[in-house]
C-alpha cells in the first residue's frame, strides 16, 4: 500500500519554510532604517508592539488551521470563509500582489548590496546593469521552479541553514564589542538626530516591522503539503518566535556599539555597515554575502508561494481557471508565468524610482496588511460562532481577545502606513479586478452582492485618486 505521506512535508521542513520566507531581505536592513527613525527606547516599543500583534496573529493562524482543517489554502480562504467572494479575492489578489512586490524588492536589494563593492556598475540596485541582472536572475528561478515544488523547499531548507551563521556571527560581534555607555548614550535618541516626538519614533519603523514579519504564513499556505494537520500551527509558532529573538537583537546590539548617526548613515544592506563599523571590512564582506544567499532562499520561498496563491485561488473558482493547470512536476505553471512576467514589469519601473529600495519595502508591507486584516477579522468571526470549538469550547473566549488584538494591531499599521500607500495599494487593485470578472463570468456567477458593489465602489474611487495623484505628482514612488 501507498504511504500516504510520502511527498509531504515534515514539521522541520515546515517550520524552515516559515524562518525561510521570514527571514529574507528585511532582517538585513533593521539596524539602519531603525537608527534612522529611533533609538533604543523607541526600537524596544516598537518590537512590543509588533512583536504582540504579530504573535496574536500567529495565534489566529494556529486556531485557523485547527478549527477549519478543511481549508487548505491558506490567507485568502479565510477571508472568503467570512466575507464573500469579492473579499476573498481581493485577500488573493492582494497576497500575491504584496509578494510579487516583495519579490522585486529582494532584486533591488541584491543590485543594492553589489553597489556596495561595484557602485559604478549596480548603484542604489535600480541602475540599468542592476535591472538586467535581476531579469536575468527572475528567469533563472522560474525555470528551475517548473521542475519541482519538492525540489524547490529542499533547497530552501539548506539555504535557511546557510543564511543564519552570518546573522549569528553578526550578533556574537555585537555582544564581544558591547559598550554600555554607548548604549546609554543612544538609548532616548543619541546626538546629531533630529528631535522627534516618541510616537513619531515608533510610527517610522512601523512598516519595516510589518516586512520582516512577512512570511509567518508561510505553514499555512502550504498546509496542502503537511503530514499532519497539527503541524502548521506549531511550524508557524516555532518560527515567529526564533525570527523574532533574531530580529530584535539584530536591532538593538548595534546601539552599543556606534552613536546612532552613525549607525543610521551606513548603505544598505545596514547590518553590513553596522558590523564594518565595529569589526572593519571583513565584517561588511562576511554580512553582504549572507544577504545574497538569504534573499535568493527567500526569493524561492515567495516564488512558491506567489504561485501556489493563484493557484489555490484558481481551484476554489476565485480566479480563472487558467491559473489551476500544473505541469507534470505538480507546479502550477501559468501562475508561475503571471507571476515571474508581474514581477519583471515592477523591476523595470524601478528605474524611475526616486528610493525603489525602501518604496519597494513599504508597499509590499502595505499590501500584504488587508490579507492580514480579514484572517484576523475571520478568526473573530469563528470564534462568536463556535464551529470547530465543539469539543474545547473553553478556548473560544481566549481565541476571540487574540483575534480582536491581531485585528487592532492591522488597523494601526494602515494608520501608521500613511495614505500615500493605502491609495497605491488601490491603483493596483483596480485593474485586479478584471481577474475577478473573468472568474466570475466563468462560472455564470453572480459579480456583486450589494455590500461588495460598495466595497468595489470605495475601492474605484482609492484608484482614482492614487492614479490622479500620480500623474500630477501629488504622490511620488
Amino acid at each position: 500500500m501507498a504511504d500516504p505521506s510520502a511527498g509531504k512535508l515534515s514539521l522541520p521542513t515546515l517550520t524552515a519554510m516559515v524562518v525561510g520566507s521570514m527571514v529574507g531581505a528585511g532582517i538585513f536592513n533593521l539596524p539602519g532604517r531603525f537608527a534612522t527613525a529611533t533609538g533604543p527606547f523607541g526600537a524596544i516599543i516598537a518590537w512590543l508592539i509588533a512583536g504582540t500583534g504579530m504573535y496574536m496573529l500567529a495565534r489566529v493562524f494556529q486556531a485557523l488551521a485547527e478549527r477549519r482543517p478543511d481549508i487548505d489554502s491558506g490567507v485568502f480562504a479565510y477571508a472568503k470563509a467570512g466575507f464573500g467572494d469579492y473579499m476573498g479575492f481581493l485577500s488573493a489578489f492582494g497576497y500575491w500582489l504584496g509578494s510579487c512586490l516583495g519579490n522585486v524588492f529582494y532584486w533591488v536589494l541584491i543590485g543594492s548590496t553589489l553597489g556596495r563593492f561595484f557602485p559604478d556598475i549596480f548603484g542604489d540596485g535600480s541602475s540599468a546593469t542592476a535591472i538586467i541582472v535581476s531579469l536575468i536572475g527572475v528567469w533563472a528561478f522560474h525555470f528551475m521552479i517548473l521542475r519541482g515544488v519538492e525540489q524547490a523547499t529542499f533547497i530552501n531548507s539548506i539555504v535557511t541553514i546557510a543564511k543564519i551563521v552570518p546573522l549569528i556571527v553578526a550578533i556574537l560581534g555585537f555582544v564581544f564589542f558591547f559598550n554600555y555607555d554607548q548604549f546609554a548614550a543612544n538609548f532616548f535618541g543619541g546626538v546629531d538626530m533630529p528631535e522627534k516626538t516618541l510616537l513619531a519614533q515608533v510610527r517610522d519603523t512601523m512598516l519595516i516591522t510589518v516586512f520582516v514579519f512577512l512570511g509567518i504564513e508561510g505553514a499555512s499556505v502550504y498546509s496542502r503539503f503537511a503530514r499532519k494537520r497539527s503541524d502548521v500551527g506549531a511550524a508557524t509558532i516555532l518560527g515567529f518566535v526564533a525570527v523574532t529573538g533574531l530580529m530584535v537583537a539584530v536591532t538593538l546590539l548595534p546601539y552599543a556599539t556606534a552613536p546612532r548617526a552613525a549607525i543610521a548613515g551606513v548603505q544598505n544592506p545596514s547590518l553590513a555597515g553596522a558590523l564594518e563599523l565595529v569589526v572593519g571590512h571583513w565584517g561588511a564582506v562576511l554580512i553582504s554575502i549572507g544577504v545574497l544567499v538569504s534573499v535568493l532562499g527567500a526569493y524561492l520561498a515567495w516564488s512558491l508561494i506567489c504561485a501556489e496563491v493563484l493557484f489555490a485561488a484558481a481551484k476554489s473558482s476565485d480566479m480563472p481557471r487558467l491559473f489551476a493547470a500544473q505541469n507534470r512536476n505538480r507546479v502550477p505553471a501559468n501562475a508561475l508565468w503571471l507571476t515571474n512576467i508581474v514581477v519583471s514589469l515592477f523591476i523595470i519601473s524601478t528605474y524611475w524610482s526616486r528610493d525603489a529600495f525602501n518604496f519597494m519595502l513599504d508597499m509590499t508591507s502595505v499590501t500584504a496588511l488587508m490579507p492580514y486584516l480579514l484572517v484576523a477579522g475571520y478568526g473573530v468571526l469563528l470564534a462568536r460562532s463556535g464551529v470547530g470549538y465543539e469539543t474545547t469550547p473553553g478556548e473560544r473566549g481566549r481565541d476571540q481577545i487574540f483575534a480582536w488584538i491581531a485585528v487592532v494591531y492591522t488597523l494601526f499599521m494602515f494608520v501608521a502606513a500613511g495614505l500615500k500607500y493605502v491609495l497605491l495599494v488601490t491603483v493596483l487593485f483596480v485593474p485586479g479586478t478584471i481577474l475577478y470578472v473573468w472568474a466570475r463570468r466563468e462560472q455564470n456567477a453572480r459579480l456583486f452582492t450589494p455590500v461588495e458593489l460598495v466595497i468595489f465602489a470605495v475601492t474605484l474611487l482609492g484608484g482614482a485618486i492614487g492614479a490622479y495623484g500620480l500623474l500630477t505628482g501629488l504622490i511620488t514612488p
